[in-house]
């Protein structure tokens, strides 16, 4: 007895059963899983054997596999059936993604002994990418070191599937090579070397441990919140990191006062939320299959505004305390401990909690920008000058629109772009990120990321379609 299909898709929204290569890819990739999670177990796994087999692994099984899924087919876009797998549409393989990420950020910021970071001698997991860590800098790994080089490997992985799925549009193609070359050498590759050449993270051979200061160049305050905290300070002017040290304070100050403000008044936030951002990179390109989960409420619109602003108000206040802390010689203001009071519930709060736990671990329920969207100060800041001081906005041409929705369904953040394309308006908001993925799954041609003159940007159409009526605009 045949059953009745519930889909409501035109277009198939199962998919077709994968050739022998695919497979051959799949299973490349699902042998580099099993490593780790053996590793993770416990099982005793020659590092040098298993570590390059899990990265390889993983790597080269998920490039042929997207290479065949996609090179296969019209370029174009290519979502169909989202709404309707389990993974990315809530169902159960989505709840179980969802509490493993979940469950691994628990581990690795409050637990890292579970997954076998040990001070006398790594075990298991961690144990897994000693002879990666030896190569790069001499010294057993971290969870951290761990951390950074899945990191790097999710981002490079996913990105060239992300090449393949919109190779048809040149932003994307050009974006994400962008995307995965920044988190290759300026957040992977160089601060490991650098570490390995003995200018962080050193400890002489008489024990003494000379400090550590964050080396990816893009990651600036206030996204990174410790920026100012004195074991940084102190590590930048320690005389044996000389001149790196001092050159990535001087840097890391400019990013935030000349560097940000001057290039986001010239095209938007973009340049930083999705082209070079460690976050935004993983949101665009592990996370794309999830980006059509984001709400599109007007309350979570409003959360949005408080959440975000809020986040950058405590980031200000706590950074205030610590710079007050340092240069005064003190650990108080206004009797306040500046510790207890700012810096441990902020680390605790935003750090980790909601950039780390829920920002990536709820993916498969939240949509992939859960963080860069309610909380990320650093695309607070940016969103100010963009909505208010930035030549750059999404001109949409109204008369095209075929109100399909598919510019709303895959906004990462929330943005219900029909309304403004269905009126022919301008789309400048703050909270837009510029990752262009409205444009490009298009099929009318509508919206186009330009940055031009500021004036005008805002101004209304001259006939506004409203739920009301329709009206001329002065």
């Amino acid at each position: 007895m045949s059953s009745v299909d519930p889909s409501l898709s035109i277009a198939n929204p199962d998919l077709k059963d994968a050739d022998v290569v695919q497979k051959a890819g799949l299973a490349l990739a699902g042998l580099g899983v099993l490593v780790l999670f053996l590793s993770w177990g416990g099982v005793a796994i020659p590092p040098s054997i298993g570590l390059p087999i899990a990265l390889l692994g993983i790597l080269v099984g998920t490039v042929i596999y997207s290479a065949r899924l996609y090179l296969n087919q019209p370029e174009g876009i290519k979502n169909n059936g989202v709404w309707f797998r389990s993974l990315t549409s809530r169902g159960v393989l989505g709840w179980v993604a969802g509490i493993v990420l979940t469950g691994f950020y628990v581990l690795l910021y409050w637990f890292p002994e579970y997954i076998g970071f040990k001070a006398s001698g790594n075990e298991g997991f961690v144990a897994l990418f000693d002879p990666l860590s030896m190569f790069f800098k001499g010294k057993p790994a971290s969870q951290w070191f761990l951390y950074g080089t899945l990191y790097t490997l999710c981002i490079t992985a996913l990105g060239v599937k992300f090449l393949f799925k919109y190779r048809h549009n040149r932003y994307q193609f050009v974006r994400t090579l962008v995307v995965i070359a920044s988190q290759l050498f300026l957040a992977y590759l160089i601060p490991e070397i650098l570490a390995g050449l003995n200018y962080n993270d050193v400890t002489t051979a008489s024990g003494e441990y000379l400090g550590y200061f964050n080396t990816d160049l893009k990651n600036s305050w206030p996204l990174d919140y410790d920026f100012f905290y004195d074991w940084q300070l102190n590590a930048f002017q320690e005389p044996s990191y000389q001149p790196v040290g001092t050159l990535y304070l001087i840097i890391g100050i400019a990013m935030f006062l000349v560097v940000t403000p001057i290039i986001t008044y010239y095209v938007g936030k973009r340049w930083y939320c999705s082209w070079v951002c460690g976050c935004g990179g993983l949101a665009e390109t592990a996370g794309d299959p999830f980006r059509h989960l984001s709400s599109k409420k007007l309350s979570a619109w409003r959360l949005e505004r408080w959440l975000i602003h809020s986040v950058m108000v405590f980031v200000f206040v706590m950074t205030a305390a610590t710079i007050y802390g340092y240069f005064w010689n003190t650990g108080e203001v206004f009797g306040l401990n500046i510790y207890k009071t700012f810096q441990q519930p902020y680390g605790f709060l935003i750090g980790a909690t909601f950039s780390g736990v829920i920002g990536v671990g709820f993916y498969p329920m939240l949509g992939n920008r859960v963080w860069c969207r309610f909380g990320c100060p650093m695309a607070g800041y940016m969103g100010i000058i963009q909505r208010f001081k930035s030549r750059f906005r999404i001109t949409t041409n109204g008369g095209q629109c075929i109100s399909c929705g598919n510019c709303s369904t895959y906004c990462e953040q929330g943005i219900d772009v029909r309304s403004y394309a269905q009126k022919g308006q301008n789309i400048v908001r703050a909270s837009c990120v510029g990752c262009g993925v409205c444009s490009a799954v298009c099929p009318r041609g509508v919206l186009n990321l330009e940055n031009g003159p500021e004036q005008g940007r805002t101004d209304l159409p001259p006939i506004i379609i409203g739920n009301e009526s329709i009206k001329v605009s002065n």
